[in-house]
């Protein structure tokens, strides 16, 4: 899609070029402020709700990310359908605000209405049937890092049903979903032979980054775990994508896998993105228990510079009744000794030698993730592609993320 992070696709223009099926304008679709963007996109699909028939992302986290921004900005949202006018002070680029204005077509009270009814309300599961009752689909990137976000996705969805993209990376395109309806966690691609010549190095988790020889698709094996290497036809030679996937099975003669983690960069990383992943989906079940509030985001990074290396996680938690500045010891100790549990062998290897510290939990304001997002894009990070790290290997994110600390515990 086009650099945008919300785009609404319009049932009348589904066989125009890519840029007319969306109902917001070219000016919104190309602009260049991410936040402003949204916010018109958001606004393009309310003023034309009946008119929507399909809802699209490149990644499951910008939705949730655009749906954030509507449970923050509905009444200012309201007010500018109402009036059919955005005011210059929030939205600052002038041509964005004329297309934008100029699709309004002036006062419409009673779309506002509509939307004021169930905003107000501050329940917000099913919000996207609820305001756009003709969307018949909604597409976007829901497996590997992205999974986390699907069951709130789904909340949002009520009912409408979430359909998984196709397996690209910038380099080429990998693989197909043959059955786009599956969760993420059983949704699986076939590789496209023609799409580059593929090639797969043999992975390890126990020795990751251990010298192999490569197979061809046809030298691959079920239940097999590889990271996919490739030859393009736009000159790339034998490069390693950094996706470790697991073979499955077979479509006729082509491999069907399944996307398992990114590979480790270097030989200091002792956890990986999946690793992480099944930390958080306990920890989160722990506190469900104790009615502690939602983990929204969090990240690993690997300390280097203290007297011992020592994992840290950063995590913020919404909705939470519990005061983590004098937070019970006990159950500090349950989560990171949870947490310590899903890291893996090469983890619980170097943890039991002592060469690792110990585990640090740091609890961080919500919205902290967020400003990650705005310094990425500030350093050139496009918006559509952005997904936030769960493993933090620059020290500026780090320093961003130590600056909105509430809370910090070691076990």
């Amino acid at each position: 899609m086009a650099a945008t992070a919300f785009p609404f696709q319009n049932k009348r223009s589904s066989s125009t070029p890519l840029l007319s099926m969306c109902v917001s304008p070219p000016a919104v679709i190309l602009g260049s402020d991410n936040y402003q963007q949204m916010y018109c996109h958001l606004l393009c699909g309310l003023r034309c709700s009946a008119s929507i028939d399909a809802i699209r992302a490149p990644y499951a986290v910008g939705l949730i990310r655009a749906i954030h921004l509507l449970e923050s900005k509905w009444e200012q949202l309201c007010n500018d359908i109402e009036f059919g006018f955005l005011s210059s002070e929030f939205i600052t680029d002038s041509s964005m605000r004329e297309a934008v204005q100029e699709l309004l077509g002036g006062p419409r009270p009673e779309i506002a209405k509509v939307i004021r009814g169930f905003c107000s309300k501050g329940k917000w599961e099913g919000v996207l049937r609820e305001l756009w009752p003709e969307a018949r689909y909604i597409a976007c990137v829901t497996t590997g890092s992205m999974e986390q976000y699907y069951p709130k996705l789904r909340y949002y969805a009520g009912g409408i049903p979430i359909l998984c993209g196709d397996y690209f990376s910038s380099e080429c395109s990998v693989g197909i979903n043959i059955n786009r309806l599956s969760p993420p966690e059983s949704t699986s691609f076939v590789i496209i032979p023609t799409a580059a010549y593929f090639e797969f190095l043999p992975f390890r988790p126990e020795t990751p980054l251990e010298t192999n020889e490569t197979v061809d698709i046809s030298g691959v094996e079920i239940g097999e775990l590889y990271e996919i290497v490739v030859t393009t036809y736009r000159g790339l030679y034998r490069y390693c994508l950094g996706d470790i996937v697991k073979v499955i099975g077979f479509y006729n003669s082509s491999p069907e896998v399944k996307f398992i983690t990114r590979a480790p960069k270097n030989s200091s990383e002792i956890f990986t993105e999946s690793d992480l992943m099944l930390a958080m989906e306990n920890f989160q079940l722990m506190l469900n228990e104790n009615e502690m509030g939602e983990v929204v985001e969090y990240a690993g990074y690997l300390e280097l510079d203290s007297k011992q290396q020592h994992l840290v996680m950063f995590v913020e938690i919404i909705n939470t009744c519990m005061d983590w500045t004098n937070c019970d010891c006990d159950f500090v100790n349950k989560c990171c000794h949870l947490i310590e549990g899903c890291l893996g062998s090469v983890y619980q290897v170097r943890k039991a030698g002592g060469s690792l510290g110990c585990l640090e939990i740091v609890i961080v304001r919500p919205g902290s993730f967020e400003g990650l997002a705005m310094v990425a894009m500030e350093n050139g990070a496009p918006a559509n592609q952005y997904k936030p790290p769960k493993i933090i290997r620059n020290l500026k994110l780090v320093s961003s993320l130590r600056k909105c600390v509430i809370a910090s515990y070691c076990y």
